[in-house]
């Protein structure tokens, strides 16, 4: 009788648990309910209209680069250093905007009178030419003499 009892029960349990239905017999499980298929009316993300790029990419994108004037009064006190600039430039690649980040003022003026001037190549991004902010370094520099 122990026997019986068991056998009973391991019947019940192959029911329970799907034993000898499609899944025992390798057909997929669910068959009539197929993962979805990707929207046929999703839109693509859209592309930035400005990006970010480093100094590096900027300087590569140049096609006229004006120098600037060293001023007379920071040449008389042999000032010398770095002016950084933050650039916005346009989609035609000229400069719209600039930021004076740092830099000594007496030579301030003349980084930005040059960098004004300009002129790069449009960045594409994905084969469309996009605003580009970036960050522009003018060395001004006094030989010895």
């Amino acid at each position: 009788m122990k026997g019986k009892g068991r056998s009973g029960l391991a019947l019940l349990l192959c029911a329970a648990f799907g034993v000898g239905s499609g899944l025992a017999a390798g057909r997929p499980q669910d068959q009539a309910n197929p993962p979805a298929a990707p929207s046929e009316t999703a839109q693509p993300p859209k592309l930035p209209q400005r990006v970010r790029v480093s100094q590096g990419v900027s300087t590569g994108l140049i096609v006229k680069k004006v120098q600037p004037k060293y001023p007379e009064k920071a040449r008389q006190n042999w000032i010398q250093g770095t002016v950084v600039l933050r650039a916005l430039i346009s989609k035609e690649g000229d400069i719209v905007d600039l930021t004076v980040v740092s830099g000594d003022p007496l030579l301030v003026k003349a980084a930005v009178k040059a960098v004004k001037q300009w002129k790069y190549k449009p960045y594409l991004l994905e084969g469309k030419p996009v605003e580009v902010d970036t960050e522009i370094r003018v060395n001004f520099a006094l030989s010895g003499g």
